[in-house]
């Protein structure tokens, strides 16, 4: 039996009392605040009449149940219909906590696919457009005395290819790489009580000399704030500082002596506590933590904390079998964490999804190296740019502090962008880069992940479903020679007019191969990228040839085999989707082993 195959054993697969308990966003935590997640009225609006019949001021009684954060596709939400509902609505009544009275309150959504408007008391509190990031309302001034309704519409049109959706197909069944839809909420919901000021978002930017910078928002700010910041290692008090205010924001920048860097191998983090004061009263108090870590990419090779690391990451997208996008527990995020590093894997490239805080909160604490992506749209016109632009700002700005991640890929493929050899698309995917370069210059950024890439790009990276080690050794063992072409796939690695800049080449998706774990349910469409083996043995012999064949070609400096689980109709995973196991542990490891 694998060595993982036990932690599987250890996570449930029901919703519990109230389904993912856990606070949502563990590098932004208040003490004060409440879970929203549970059962919810719910109704789907076909006709849209919604609206205009005034359903957010109560003027109809919604006929189903929900449970969220589950989408009304799933199973785990209770109604499992997967058919096209372009239009839904939610409906929830609560109070709020006696010690809450003469605080402002908060309300977050973690994500809403993909636009959203929210109504408390049947007053608006506001909109959002972007299914994969946060929101939140201050609704301080529109609760009640007693019960108060939160009622939310959201709107998630399954047909437009416009809108950044990754692998939510626009027909109405799964079919190849695309897979079950899931609209409307899909993340925790939650509130929160703060004070009068009040803590916007802290921004981490550590050094590996030890030295960190703070740079608080705040918001509703008044004269006379100072920010704090404690910061521990193990409970050991080893830096603390202040700083008055500037209007709505405050840097404060610290030294921590002899820092532990963070890496795979040693995830060590370090704990912070932020304060905003009023003189001696608290105002606003978040718990956070960072890591030390460094990643550049310079002479061919990555590194991580000035030293030389191959990257061996496994494509993770992210699905579950009874909830699809939403993880059914934390434990089952730590599972794929555990079982990942199990078989020799040090990093996960999560594919078309702006995956769950909870996700990147235990590869910060496990160690795993994560590169973070965007769910892309798939035609391009001006709107689909400004769609793309805002949500993946809002993105990175969410998982900035992550140490774990430390690559950025805005684009896969060309998605979004199908005629990569028009100028006006090649200004966009140029621009990602440099937009991605702005927000973040601490992380690597991959121009257009596969194919087509320009000059703009830190690393070059290449999808390739060679069938065998001999056919992709004789396609890249020439890789950097003088007047050697680079080699390209299913379209032309470098778009015509720019040249290979030199960057460490990445090997971001091959495999793919596929074989039916026995007593497995397979669809009748099964399929893997490079065909379906007959069993374990011949496909772990031609994993064997690939990963030989990779380690002879010193010009690829990483790796992202395809993929972590089965999902849906695609049967090439390590795991099955409900996560058993294919292969031993040991033997997986045993291939990644031989990548140096």
């Amino acid at each position: 039996m694998p060595v993982f195959f036990l932690f599987f054993s250890l996570f449930p697969v029901a919703a519990q009392n109230i389904p993912r308990p856990e606070y949502p966003q563990p590098q932004f935590q208040r003490e004060q605040w409440l879970n929203l997640n549970g059962s919810w009225e719910f109704e789907f609006d076909d006709e849209n009449r919604g609206l205009s019949e005034q359903w957010a001021a109560g003027a109809r009684k919604f006929s189903r149940k929900i449970l969220v954060p589950f989408a009304f596709e799933t199973k785990m939400s209770g109604i499992g219909d997967a058919s096209f509902h372009p239009w839904i609505w939610y409906r929830r009544t609560l109070e709020l906590p006696g010690a809450w009275k003469g605080k402002r309150v908060l309300l977050h959504f973690g994500a809403v696919d993909y636009r959203a408007m929210v109504w408390v008391n049947g007053r608006l509190a506001g909109q959002h457009e972007g299914g994969s990031v946060p929101f939140r309302f201050d609704i301080t001034d529109l609760l009640a005395a007693g019960p108060n309704t939160i009622t939310v519409r959201a709107e998630d049109p399954p047909t437009d290819r416009f809108i950044p959706r990754g692998k939510q197909y626009w027909q109405p069944q799964s079919r190849g790489i695309f897979y079950t839809r899931t609209s409307g909420i899909w993340q925790t919901v939650w509130l929160e009580a703060v004070g009068e000021s009040y803590l916007d978002k802290v921004r981490i930017t550590p050094s590996m000399n030890g030295a960190v910078r703070f740079d608080a928002k705040i918001q509703r700010a008044k004269e006379g704030l100072t920010f704090h910041a404690i910061i521990r290692f193990e409970k050991a008090l080893v830096a603390s500082g202040q700083v008055s205010a500037d209007g709505a924001r405050a840097s404060l920048a610290l030294v921590v002596v002899d820092p532990r860097l963070w890496d795979p191998a040693r995830p060590n983090l370090y704990d912070v506590t932020f304060e905003l004061r009023d003189q001696d009263k608290v105002l606003d108090r978040v718990q956070s933590y960072y890591g030390y870590r460094q990643v550049t990419a310079e002479n061919g090779r990555v590194y991580l904390n000035g030293r030389p690391i191959y990257l061996k990451m496994v494509l993770d997208q992210g699905y579950w079998p009874e909830s699809t996008l939403t993880a059914p527990s934390d434990e089952a995020l730590q599972y794929d964490i555990r079982v990942t590093k199990e078989m020799g894997f040090n990093g996960a490239r999560k594919h078309q999804k702006v995956e769950d805080p909870r996700y990147l909160y235990w590869a910060d604490k496990l160690g795993l190296l994560v590169s973070g992506e965007m769910a892309n749209a798939y035609l391009f016109d001006e709107d689909y740019v400004a769609r793309f632009t805002r949500e993946w700002i809002e993105a990175v700005e969410r998982d900035y502090n992550h140490p774990s991640i430390i690559l950025w890929t805005p684009m896969n493929e060309s998605w979004g962008t199908p005629n990569a050899r028009d100028p006006q698309q090649q200004h966009h995917l140029r621009a990602n880069y440099y937009l991605t370069k702005s927000l973040d210059p601490t992380r690597l950024v991959i121009d257009n992940d596969g194919w087509e890439h320009t000059d703009t790009t830190d690393l070059m990276s290449i999808h390739d479903y060679a069938r065998t080690g001999e056919l992709l050794f004789e396609k890249y063992k020439d890789l950097g020679k003088p007047g050697t072409p680079f080699p390209s796939n299913a379209r032309t690695a470098i778009l015509p007019g720019y040249t290979y800049n030199q960057s460490p080449i990445f090997l971001s998706e091959f495999g793919g191969i596929a074989y039916v774990a026995p007593g497995s349910k397979v669809p009748p469409d099964a399929w893997g990228y490079a065909g379906v083996e007959p069993d374990q043995k011949a496909a772990l012999a031609r994993m064997k040839g690939l990963w030989e064949a990779i380690a002879r070609i010193p010009q690829i400096v990483g790796i992202c085999y395809t993929q972590l689980t089965d999902v849906e109709q695609e049967i090439n995973g390590l795991l099955t989707y409900d996560r058993k196991p294919k292969f031993e542990a040991k033997d997986v490891r045993a291939l990644n082993d031989l990548l140096r």
